[in-house]
């Protein structure tokens, strides 16, 4: 082998190992692949209200935008580890690239609500791919404890700019080029990966990993799907209807079979036996307390901020940047945290900020002004800061070493399943809440010239509002429209105290079920 082949591939030749400077274009480059799944999950919320007017969409259609990318997403990642791990993560990784960048390009094409939730779909699997393998490959590459330490910590800043810049970005991208490109420009991004990836992540793989259980996967995704299905179109059928009710009970019926089959399996897809310990509930319960009540904010913000302050797409996205900042500063303060606090401590303490915070961000939106609301979001940000880092820290500290991709994998599944569930489950409130105060208002002002059907109130919500309006005589539509900046203020301050009570009841059960960090053996 030639010196400048030693060069390409990063091997020593003297010990045969990879040198540290092909080690850091690896972390990079798959830091990379992970930052661009997070743009992806949190850059497209500020370009919604666009979404909703270019293709006449409704609010049901426009959180399957965000559900239905969230839901693949979590659903495939426990099966993805195991297909990268046996077919190797290099292989895999390539191949998530190429089906993000081809969904991303039919998310751009999109001409329907439905086309574009597809391909949400299937990006979201391709997610779960990347996600996956890229973690696989940093902790294959990264051993000792200082080295491994540095490598996440560097991974760790990556996604927390990706994170800061997302609403931004997603802003200015729909006010200048337009929402679809919010998609078209993944294109390129994906061609620059392919590219490192091919020149510095090296093939690895473990033929003793945990076998891909397929029967598995589809009860899981099928019950979560179902759930996540009652929950978005609840306001829309009817929250006791029959359909409702069904689509509750068959997602229940899935997901317990589920949990049959994979306590009967010899090497399940998910140990269920993990959730006999307190302290592994507990720490779960804050990772699923942190995605419900602080990461939720990410996609109803952004809403908000452009129904209730007329803010353009650009500038929604920048009124986000104290929530993102707020959160990524803070996460530099858990390592300190954890000098006077255990995990428990940590987890409780930013389970109570962000509850504070939101009930302060509450309090403030009815004001219609963005100073109290945005010291609501910087203390919000602050406490879903401190839980970042330390949700991941606190499941993999209650597992046993050898059971650590497992364990990984639970806590990754947990954020998003919280999420996508926050986004339906939420949303529905919103919705419902909206409906409610916009009806009670129209009757208080005498104005009976349309019906405020489901399907109106829906556009309301989605930020489509004006075309909801249309036809309507000038004085009415006058009426209408200041109704639905009213109703819709009042159904997202309901959101956000169901928010700050999910996070005290999250906070109260961490405290409880937490306990000590050593896992079982």
């Amino acid at each position: 082998m030639s010196s400048s082949e030693i060069s390409r591939t990063g091997i020593d030749s003297a010990s045969g190992t990879r040198s540290s400077g092909s080690n850091m274009w690896t972390l990079l480059t798959c830091s990379s692949v992970c930052s661009l799944i997070m743009l992806d999950t949190n850059v497209v919320a500020v370009s919604l209200p666009a979404i909703a007017r270019s293709l006449n969409a409704s609010f049901v259609d426009v959180e399957w935008v965000v559900s239905a990318y969230m839901l693949a997403f979590a659903s495939f990642l426990l099966p993805a580890g195991s297909i990268a791990d046996r077919l190797g993560r290099r292989r895999v990784m390539l191949f998530g690239l190429g089906v993000f960048a081809l969904a991303s390009l039919l998310c751009g094409l999109a001409w329907t609500p439905l086309i574009l939730n597809i391909a949400r779909a299937i990006k979201g699997i391709g997610a779960a791919l990347l996600l996956t393998s890229a973690l696989a490959v940093i902790g294959h590459v990264f051993h000792g404890e200082q080295e491994r330490a540095r490598a996440w910590s560097i991974w760790g800043a990556c996604m927390g700019v990706a994170m800061t810049i997302a609403p931004m970005l997603g802003g200015v991208i729909t006010a200048t080029l337009g929402w679809r490109w919010i998609f078209y420009l993944n294109l390129p991004v994906v061609a620059i990966l392919v590219l490192l990836v091919r020149r510095h992540v090296e093939e690895s793989s473990d033929a003793a990993s945990t076998r891909f259980d397929p029967l598995g996967a589809g009860l899981f995704s099928g019950g979560l799907f179902c759930i996540i299905w009652a929950l978005i179109g609840g306001s829309v059928s009817g929250w006791t209807s029959a359909v409702t009710s069904a689509r509750f009970a068959i997602g229940l019926a899935l997901l317990a079979i589920f949990v049959v089959v994979e306590l009967r399996q010899r090497n399940p897809m998910i140990d269920l036996h993990l959730f006999r310990r307190a302290a592994f509930v507990g720490a779960v319960m804050g990772m699923f307390g942190y995605a419900v009540s602080a990461q939720v904010l990410m996609t109803f913000l952004p809403l908000y901020l452009q129904n209730a302050f007329d803010y353009s797409a650009t500038l929604a996205g920048c009124a986000m940047l104290p929530f993102a900042i707020a959160m990524v500063l803070s996460s530099r303060l858990g390592p300190r945290a954890h000098r006077y606090f255990d995990d428990r401590g940590v987890l409780t303490i930013g389970l109570i900020i962000v509850a504070i915070g939101n009930l302060a961000t509450a309090l403030a939106v009815s004001q219609l002004s963005y100073l109290l609301v945005a010291l609501g979001m910087i203390v919000s940000g602050s406490g879903a800061g401190l839980l970042n880092g330390t949700t991941q820290k606190a499941i993999l500290g209650r597992v046993p070493r050898s059971r650590s991709g497992m364990g990984s994998g639970i806590s990754t599944t947990t954020r998003f399943v919280g999420i996508v569930l926050a986004v339906g489950g939420l949303g529905g409130v919103l919705a419902t809440r909206t409906g409610n105060a916009f009806n009670a208002t129209l009757a208080g002002s005498g104005e009976h010239a349309f019906h405020a059907s489901p399907e109106l109130i829906g556009k309301i919500v989605a930020g489509n509002a004006a075309d909801a309006f249309t036809g309507l005589p000038a004085a009415s539509r006058a009426v209408a429209h200041a109704a639905a900046q009213s109703a819709f203020i009042s159904g997202f301050s309901d959101v956000l105290y169901l928010a700050s009570a999910l996070a005290a009841i999250s906070a109260f059960a961490v405290y409880r079920l937490a306990g000590s960090a050593q896992p079982a053996n």
